[in-house]
């Protein structure tokens, strides 16, 4: 009896990761459903490029405000009660989407669209909690790859609407939802060592702030999870107005874009279990910043800039790896949930501000090679700050 233990605890912890990464594809497509469809949105309101901008933006810092009290909350009642909730109340406004005619009535759903979008924090401690300290990395980043659903809009969006029509498209996400709250109501559960947060539920989120490793994670993953929600939610735009692509054709680029760096994810997440975190973090910033040096300054969509944006997928990818797996080693059970929140939130803070920036220097000098070139001096000031934190070994030894 006792060997046939852990096979059964292999067994849950496969399943839960499995659901767990399935709810964080519909959460995600939900998240980004606006974005495929933003440059028809555009043309049918007559949006200028900041109004498209704030439209594909809102919810982006819903979804990054939203991840600390998603956070503080898992901490508190486990990931099965809240990915169920999470994803009953995001189908509310998927569903909404289907009556709004005007930029007013887009403006507020979207916010409410943002809820999809704080999804991923539930997972990391949901995750954590079913495998050992050895393995988070690797399998955190597959989880990670949740973040799919972003290109998974992309690609399947426009294309639905097409053949569809975008009302019908609008109640297939909102039917997915449900059933993964459904899911995760009647066969989900909470690892067997899971204990909830005792206390306040206020108090996780407070201990959380308090911690150095909260705040240099977040400097990290606001940059490198900042750049991919702002490609992921402004390159179909980007690629359509400085290279001419179709709308259909730029929303397919920017889904490879997406899933690129997502399937990178596990692989930075396993390089960071392998040779460690630390370096995985440091060699990706490295890396960034010439390449958003380099795609600043392409007028035309040539082979090498094709590369250098798959190259920047990848880079990005392995790097939001990299946090999260320091994250599943070095934070305590008890406020994981909440750290994860405050770090997910500074990410998505970081994607709030990119497509706003994008929009306006495009407004005013017709040209995104300024947006571009401010992320590579992002990634080098983040580089120089995270490479002096990281030599403090008493916190940072064992990645």
């Amino acid at each position: 009896m006792p060997k046939q233990k852990p096979a059964k605890t292999i067994h849950g912890a496969s399943f839960a990761l499995g659901i767990a990464t399935l709810a964080l594809i519909v959460n995600f497509w939900a998240w980004s459903l606006l974005s495929p469809l933003g440059a028809k949105l555009a043309n049918e309101l007559t949006l200028t490029p900041v109004m498209l901008s704030l439209l594909l933006a809102v919810p982006v810092i819903v979804g990054s405000l939203g991840r600390i009290g998603f956070g503080m909350l898992t901490d508190k009642f486990g990931g099965k009660t809240m990915f169920a909730a999470i994803s009953l109340l995001t189908a509310i406004p998927v569903l909404a989407l289907t009556f709004a005619d005007n930029y007013q009535q887009f403006a507020i759903t979207a916010i409410f669209l943002g809820l999809g979008g704080a999804a991923f924090v539930i997972g990391i401690p949901f995750i954590s909690a079913w495998f050992p300290p050895e393995r988070r990395g690797f399998v955190l980043g597959v989880y990670s790859m949740g973040n799919a659903g972003t290109a998974l809009s992309g690609f399947a969006t426009p294309r639905l609407a097409d053949n569809f029509g975008r009302d019908m498209t609008f109640m297939i996400v909102a039917s997915l939802l449900i059933i993964m709250a459904m899911v995760f109501i009647f066969w989900g559960k909470n690892a067997p060592g899971w204990k909830r947060a005792k206390g306040s539920s206020i108090l996780p989120i407070v201990a959380a702030s308090k911690l150095r490793l909260t705040w240099d994670l977040s400097s990290v993953y606001a940059v490198t999870f900042g750049a991919f929600v702002a490609f992921g939610v402004y390159l179909p735009v980007l690629l359509k107005v400085s290279y001419g692509l179709s709308l259909t054709d730029a929303a397919t680029r920017a889904a490879g874009f997406v899933l690129l760096a997502t399937i990178a994810r596990p692989f930075g997440g396993w390089l960071s279990d392998k040779v460690g975190a630390r370096r995985v973090v440091q060699a990706t910033l490295c890396t960034i910043i010439p390449l958003a040096a380099f795609v600043a300054f392409q007028p035309t969509l040539e082979p090498q800039t094709t590369i250098a944006y798959l190259t920047l997928a990848f880079v990005l990818g392995c790097a939001n790896g990299a946090v999260f797996a320091m994250v599943g080693k070095l934070a305590k059970p008890e406020v994981m949930g909440s750290v994860t929140g405050i770090v997910g939130a500074a990410g998505g803070f970081g994607g709030f501000l990119p497509p706003l920036i994008l929009g306006f220097t495009y407004q005013r000098m017709h040209s995104y090679s300024l947006a571009l070139v401010l992320l590579a001096a992002a990634a080098f000031v983040v580089l120089i700050y995270i490479h002096r934190r990281l030599k403090d070994k008493s916190l940072y030894a064992m990645v």
